[in-house]
């Protein structure tokens, strides 16, 4: 541990953790959290060097590690040791938070709150200001809950913001790494880029104005820059402008040429509607006049037409009483002719009656006469009957023969059911045999889907070895001898849970390799599948003696007892040269299979049956005799899953299924065979049966045919008496026909007589109806006469009454017109209902044609000539008129921001020559202090302002090179070219260059001495030393966890111990006199000792 400095008489002092001592009498310090010497008063502002905003006093309250503290800073270098942990860094932390910084400068915690005791909900820091006016204290306090500050200055509450603005006129910048550097950003300094080095710099210890022109600068390069583009810009696109506009200047001159002739048309097209008007106008007042001579005529032919008039009505009226005369005699006339219609209806019946009298007399005779012929025909079949009957009578008995046939049909029928019984049995046989191999089918179709997954999962795996079994299954004739698919499908497991010992067994590529009895077969296979269709498969060939029946070299019941219970080839089934190449090459027929037994004797298994390979329930031993040591070596792997051969397929069952089903197919085609056989016969019966039902039937017929024709003779007989019973006697019936007749006729010739009476009334009636009748057509055809007149008076009437009316439509039709040419005329020269005609129009119409064919053919003139000014755009013109007004307002403002550029300038060039040679001078002061600092250290380092381009003023930085070996060149400081020592002395030094120059009251710098060398430790504590223990410099904090034996130290130094343990002594209660007493004592007495 260090020890202050002889010379400093009145040490600051550092307490924490408040607690009370055991002995309060006792002038040793108790072991306590941390205590430090007591610090008397501070003194008065006058009687110390302090600078305007250092630091007199720093107190904390529950802050970090610390219950309550007091320090009291030295005006110049104050060293602040202690041990890593006590709470040198927290003093560090609480100059910061106090001082209005942000926690995350640091680089501890983001949140206030997080510096607060832990247990404490509150904290304080206070931090006592040198300012000549009157020192400034300002006090923060942190809530834990909230994570918010309480801000007082001088006892006052106030704000954040006032607090920061106190702390900036005082040119405290605790954000700046220049000023205040933590524990936790010492590795941030060498990261800083030229640029943020030269920020730092000038707010460090720059004038107060220096940063602000550089910001004034980079603000206005910025503005320039924009300006420039802006102009530019604007320059070029005022040139574009005006190069569009000469080039469009044609079309615009192109355009008001074509204006003109639209202008001709517009005035024409404004005449037309007027000249239509005129035109209209004229035709209307003819019209009107014509309506009118025709009014006259209509009126003059109506006068004409009233005498006509009244000769008709007079002439209708004789009509109409002629006509009613001529209507009574035609009613009588009527009436006569109904009573002589009814004496002729009357003498029509009488005839009737004497008709129907005759026909009733001739439908008897008819009657008679057709009684008569069929008594003959009757006759005549009764005699035809019976001498067909005498034949049939003489015919022999068929009763022997129908008796033969009965027996013949009974033994047919016999034959026949016991024939479809034989089909019944045959049908009942085909379904059963075809039940069978539906069921034998179906076990076949299982095996092969047994089959298929071996091929899915062949397939999935090795698709080229899949696409070769089904090349090779299409193509068996091009070999000689036999060739086997791959082993993984030949083999057949017997039991499914011994597949996981041949999957094992044997390798992967032998599972999917195809087995060949010749070479010559493999090579053709080869060739094939390898070099023609690029597919990667495996070929092996079979021993030519074979293998498959080779016996073990031991019998199974000698390893019985050891728990093998089969070989590996006893435990699938597979063809002859698959079977013999696996014997020949894999030793399947000498390697056994045990079981769990096996595993727990397997040294005595492997000792006494020497045993090369051997399978357990779960494990594989390979056993081997050492060439050199003759020791028997044994290695067991466990097995894995199977996954090819866990499907069994019986082909042995398979094979006995097919036999079956071939058989079955044999005795199905036998069946068919006597089926067909049988229905053939059957057939042949049913044709037999037919023929004697029919033979039969023929004799029935034959011997029933006598008693039928007996029963017809006797039917005859019968109706032949009762036609002889039904006679009529004809002379009687004509008798009485003749007497009706005569009463009818005397009837008749009285009717007749009255007839004739009623047809001479009904004469009489029709002369005097045709007399009238001629004197109506008289009187009609006179006023048929009449009305023929009055129609030709009428017709010329309408004929000149349509004529008006057209006339008046026509008329009517022009006025309308003429309103619509007028209301044209007007709205195409834009005049209202009142106004007349604008006298320029008046002018212009003067100079124009008067009628419409020469404006049509002048407006067809001028539309072709307007027509050849093609590809005219109104918009062309449009922009060019708006591009002129655009390009005199772009002139303008490109004037306006000329002159605005050329201000910046100036202002660029003032502010430039105000903050550039300050810079330079005092970057220079830099350089000289940083280069004499490496030189004392025999290394050479250089501080100079760099920049790419001049006028780039956000591209200064101040750029430091260094070379800490005379062999190297200077290098610039960078987080990586240098080691981490010699940046912290790089960074060191660099503020010690400032601190001369610095004008801000005090500089933090946390612990940059780890990592340096002892050497460059003590060159460096030595330069501290001399510069910030000069007369008129800032204010140093220097905190360090150690420090080397014998430095040198100043009169001006202050050393603050920092310590921290459950013992020390409250603050108030250290003395410092007493503990050096104490401490001389001890070094007095140890060389006595």
């Amino acid at each position: 541990m260090a020890t202050p400095s002889r010379k400093s008489s009145t040490p600051s002092t550092v307490a924490s953790k408040r607690a009370l001592p055991r002995d309060p009498s006792s002038e040793v310090p108790s072991k306590r959290k941390s205590s430090a010497p007591p610090a008397p008063p501070p003194p008065l502002p006058s009687s110390r060097p302090f600078v305007e905003g250092s630091i007199v006093r720093i107190v904390m309250e529950n802050f970090l590690t610390y219950d309550i503290c007091e320090v009291s800073p030295g005006p110049h270098l104050n060293m602040i040791i202690g041990a890593n942990g006590t709470g040198k860094s927290s003093i560090v932390c609480a100059i910061c938070l106090g001082l209005a910084g942000k926690p995350a400068f640091m680089g501890r915690a983001d949140k206030v709150g997080f510096f607060v005791k832990r247990g404490c909900s509150k904290g304080m820091v206070e931090i006592e200001l040198f300012r000549t006016s009157g020192n400034l204290i300002i006090t923060r306090e942190i809530d834990v809950a909230k994570n918010q500050s309480s801000w007082f200055i001088n006892k006052k509450s106030t704000t954040q913001k006032v607090v920061e603005e106190q702390v900036a006129a005082l040119n405290i910048q605790v954000g700046n790494l220049c000023q205040f550097l933590p524990q936790d950003k010492v590795g941030e300094f060498a990261k800083l880029s030229k640029i943020e080095l030269l920020e730092a710099t000038e707010k460090s210890i720059g004038p107060p104005e220096m940063h602000r022109y550089h910001c004034e600068l980079k603000n206005f390069r910025e503005k320039e820059k924009q300006l420039e583009t802006s102009c530019k810009e604007k320059t070029e696109y005022l040139e574009k402008m005006i190069q569009r506009n000469e080039r469009y200047k044609q079309d615009v001159e192109r355009f008001y040429e074509r204006k003109r002739h639209l202008d001709l048309i517009e005035m024409l097209e404004a005449k037309r509607p007027w000249v239509e008007y005129e035109n209209v106008r004229q035709e209307y007042e003819e019209v009107k006049l014509a309506r009118d001579r025709v009014k006259e005529e209509v009126r003059k032919l109506k006068e004409g037409q009233i005498p006509m008039t009244r000769r008709i009505e007079e002439i209708e009226r004789q009509r109409h009483t002629l006509e009613a005369r001529i209507k009574e005699k035609a009613t009588d006339i009527k009436e006569t002719s109904q009573k002589c219609k009814q004496k002729q209806d009357i003498i029509e019946r009488k005839d009737k009656q004497i008709e129907e009298l005759q026909q009733a007399l001739t439908v008897k005779q008819n009657e008679e006469h057709d009684r008569q012929r069929r008594i003959s025909n009757t006759r005549k079949m009764i005699e035809d009957l019976q001498n067909e009957l005498k034949t049939a009578e003489n015919c022999e008995n068929l009763q022997p023969q129908i008796d033969a046939i009965t027996n013949d049909l009974r033994r047919v029928q016999d034959e026949k059911a016991l024939c479809e019984g034989e089909v019944i049995d045959k049908r009942g046989e085909k379904e059963s045999l075809e039940k069978e191999r539906k069921s034998v089918g179906d076990n076949i179709v299982r095996f092969d889907n047994l089959m298929n997954q071996k091929e899915d999962k062949l397939r999935q795996r090795y698709r080229d070895t899949y696409d070769a079994v089904l090349w090779l299954r299409n193509n068996r004739d091009k070999f000689k001898q036999r060739v086997c698919e791959p082993i993984m499908l030949t083999i057949n497991m017997k039991d499914n849970k011994n597949a996981k010992y041949i999957e094992n067994h044997i390798s992967s590529n032998d599972l999917r390799a195809f087995v060949f009895e010749s070479q010559e077969d493999m090579e053709i296979f080869l060739k094939e599948i390898r070099d023609n269709k690029k597919l990667r498969v495996n070929a092996v060939i079979a021993p030519k003696s074979s293998y498959a029946d080779k016996a073990p070299s031991r019998s199974l019941n000698e390893l019985k007892p050891y728990g093998f219970f089969s070989y590996l080839r006893e435990l699938f089934d597979a063809p002859d040269p698959v079977m013999s190449f696996l014997c020949c090459h894999y030793h399947i027929h000498e390697v056994p299979v045990g079981t769990e037994r096996t595993r727990e004797r397997i040294e005595r298994v492997i000792q006494e049956t020497r045993l090369k390979q051997m399978y357990t329930a779960e494990e594989k031993y390979v056993v081997k005799t050492s060439f050199y040591s003759n020791k028997v070596i044994s290695s067991n792997t466990s097995l894995k899953v199977a996954q090819f051969l866990t499907v069994t397929v019986d082909l042995e069952q398979r094979r006995h299924l097919e036999e079956q089903l071939k058989e079955i197919n044999r005795k199905l085609q036998a069946v068919e065979a006597g089926l067909i056989a049988l229905c053939e016969r059957n057939k042949h019966l049913e044709h037999k049966d037919n023929e004697l039902r029919q033979k039969k039937k023929e004799l029935l017929e034959r011997k029933t045919k006598k008693r039928q024709l007996e029963q017809k003779i006797s039917s005859k007989l019968g109706s032949l008496k009762l036609m002889e019973q039904d006679t009529c006697n004809l002379e009687e019936e004509e008798r009485k026909a003749s007497t009706k007749i005569k009463e009818i006729n005397v009837q008749k010739a009285k009717l007749v007589t009255e007839l004739t009476n009623f047809v001479k009334i009904c004469t009489s009636l029709h002369i005097q109806k045709v007399d009238l009748i001629l004197q109506n057509t008289t009187v009609i055809s006179e006023k048929n006469k009449l009305e023929s007149d009055y129609m030709a008076a009428s017709s010329q009437l309408r004929i000149t009454e349509q004529h008006f009316i057209e006339l008046d439509e026509s008329r009517q039709r022009l006025l309308q017109k003429c309103k619509e040419l007028m209301k044209r005329a007007r709205q195409v020269c834009n005049l209202g209902a009142e106004q007349t005609v604008p006298q320029e129009y008046q002018t212009a119409f003067q100079d124009l044609p008067n009628t419409l064919d020469e404006i049509d053919a002048l407006l067809t003139e001028e539309r072709s000539r307007a027509s050849c000014f093609t590809g005219l755009n109104p918009t062309v013109v449009e922009e060019h008129t708006k591009r002129e007004e655009e390009i005199e307002q772009l002139t303008e403002e490109l004037k306006i921001k000329k002159v605005e550029l050329d201000k910046y300038r100036e202002n660029i060039s003032q502010v430039k020559e105000r903050w550039l040679n300050p810079l330079k001078e005092l970057v220079e002061k830099i350089n000289e202090k940083f280069s004499n600092f490496f030189s004392s250290m025999q290394c050479a380092g250089e501080v100079d302002l760099h920049t790419e381009n001049e006028e780039d003023y956000d591209k200064y930085g101040i750029r430091i090179r260094v070379k800490f070996r005379s062999s190297t060149q200077l290098h610039e400081l960078t987080p990586h070219h240098q080691s981490g020592g010699e940046r912290s002395v790089s960074t060191m030094l660099y503020l010690m260059a400032l601190q001369e120059l610095n004008r801000c009251p005090f500089r933090v710098v946390d612990e940059i001495n780890q990592g340096m060398d002892p050497i460059n430790e003590r060159r460096v504590f030595e330069m501290v030393v001399n510069t910030a223990c000069k007369e008129n410099t800032s204010q140093y904090f220097f905190i360090t966890p150690k420090l080397l034996q014998n430095l040198p130290y100043s009169e001006k130094m202050t050393v603050l111990f920092v310590y921290n343990g459950p013992h020390m002594l409250e603050p108030n209660r250290w003395n410092l006199k007493a503990f050096q007493r104490r401490r001389r004592r001890i070094t007095f007495t140890q060389p006595s000792q």
